[in-house]
């Protein structure tokens, strides 16, 4: 059984370990690069997966092994606090297929709507990644723009999608 809950500080080493695995099995997929992953102290991770008005972090656990994970964040000005940027979208490849993303998708969607009062989500996708993709729009989000050359991994330039949803 999947459990999806907020992380807090004390989940802080089990989302490094699983970032680190994201650097690792998706290199074009996640930001930093396992270097940049591995350099943060414990302290910053927990600061980064700390809730607050503007960020919020989910974890999906089967027991207790956090097994994915997705992040949403938005800025608190008024203009702009009716929308939320979903980040960090990673299951472990070992229980993908299970509706984990799908899961995580729903939480942070339900956060956004019901917590913070937003009528949209956005997040950025690599353009290559067909699953992510497909996952993404089976979910409701299209497509809105794409950015030319937005990762660079080793040397090789990645377009990424911009996909938003109404809620």
């Amino acid at each position: 059984m999947i459990t999806i809950r907020p992380l807090n500080a004390a989940d802080a080493e089990r989302f490094k370990a699983l970032r680190l695995l994201a650097t690792k099995t998706s290199p074009t997929a996640i930001w930093p690069t396992h270097e940049e992953e591995n350099g943060r102290s414990i302290d910053e991770v927990a600061g980064r997966i700390a809730s607050t008005d503007a960020q919020i972090v989910f974890g999906a656990f089967a027991s207790d092994a956090l097994v994915g994970i997705t992040g949403l964040r938005r800025l608190p000005l008024m203009k702009v606090s009716h929308k939320a940027t979903i980040w960090g979208v990673f299951v472990d490849p070992a229980h993908r297929g299970k509706g984990i993303a799908q899961n995580l998708l729903h939480a942070v969607a339900e956060h956004a709507s019901e917590k913070w009062g937003c009528a949209q989500l956005q997040l950025c996708v690599n353009a290559e990644n067909l699953a992510a993709k497909r996952l993404y729009a089976s979910q409701g989000f299209v497509v809105f723009g794409v950015e030319p050359r937005a990762l660079r991994v080793d040397g090789q330039f990645y377009d990424e999608e911009h996909m938003y949803k109404a809620l």
